[in-house]
Parts: structure tokens; C-alpha cells; sequence
């Protein structure tokens, strides 16, 4: 893992989990929405491995949110505590894509690294125990 992901992973591991989960749906959205916004601007530049890298990316990010069941929302098939274990991987996989696809001496390089830092802080500032349990057995009498 690149260092500048590991400095944030130590940093905020221990961290309060002060990010409630519709912040970090609206972060997941937005996260995805730069990596697609990103893929345009380096395919606009003649960099079509980083392009091809933040679509892939972009796409991962988003598949993740829209197959994760966050509190509150519609029932989907992965549940948001396993979302964030999920998410440490990709931030791993972002962290390494210039590497993967060979551009790791372009300076869209740094894009990725800070989007994996992010992502790493995002995770270990969300709370992903559930805030209220599922099903609340009512006491029996006496």
C-alpha cells in the first residue's frame, strides 16, 4: 500500500466515527462522480491509461453505492457493515491502479494516491455499526 494511504489509515484509524451513513452515501456519490469526471479530463489530455483507470474506478466506487444497503434506505444486497471492509480493498485498488495499468510515472499518478487517502479517511471516519438494531424484542412480563 502506497505510503500517503498508510499515513492516513494509522492517522485515523483511532479516530471517533463522526461520519453518519447518509454522509457517507452522499461521499460515495460524489467520489464516483469525480473519478468519471476525471476519466473525461484525462482521455481530454491524451492519457488513456489514467482515463481508462478512473473509469474503472469511478464505475467500482459507484457499483459499490448502489449495491450497498445503507441504514434507512431500500434493503440491497450488501450490507453496510461489510461496505466498509469492502471499501478498505478498493482504496488499496485505487492506491495501485497507476501501477496496474503502467503510468505510474505521469503525474495523474498523484490523483489517484490522494483519492485512495480519502477514501481510506472516509472509511475510518463512518460509523458502520448499525445505529438502531434491526428487530427490538419487547420485554415479557413477569
Amino acid at each position: 500500500m502506497p505510503v500517503l494511504t498508510s499515513m492516513a489509515d494509522v492517522i485515523t484509524r483511532k479516530l471517533p466515527k463522526v461520519v453518519s451513513s447518509e454522509a457517507h452515501l452522499a461521499a460515495d456519490y460524489i467520489l464516483a462522480g469525480s473519478f468519471l469526471a476525471a476519466g473525461t479530463w484525462f482521455l481530454l489530455r491524451q492519457n488513456r491509461r489514467a482515463a481508462l483507470a478512473a473509469c474503472i474506478c469511478g464505475g467500482s466506487t459507484l457499483g459499490l453505492a448502489l449495491l450497498t444497503s445503507y441504514p434507512g434506505h431500500p434493503k440491497r444486497p450488501i450490507p453496510f457493515r461489510f461496505h466498509g471492509r469492502i471499501e478498505t480493498g478498493l482504496a488499496a485498488m485505487i492506491a495501485t491502479m497507476p501501477e496496474f495499468l503502467r503510468f505510474e510515472n505521469d503525474r495523474e499518478k498523484r490523483y489517484f494516491l490522494r483519492k485512495a487517502g480519502v477514501l481510506t479517511v472516509l472509511s475510518n471516519l463512518s460509523s458502520f455499526a448499525p445505529r438502531y438494531p434491526e428487530r427490538i424484542r419487547p420485554r415479557r412480563a413477569s
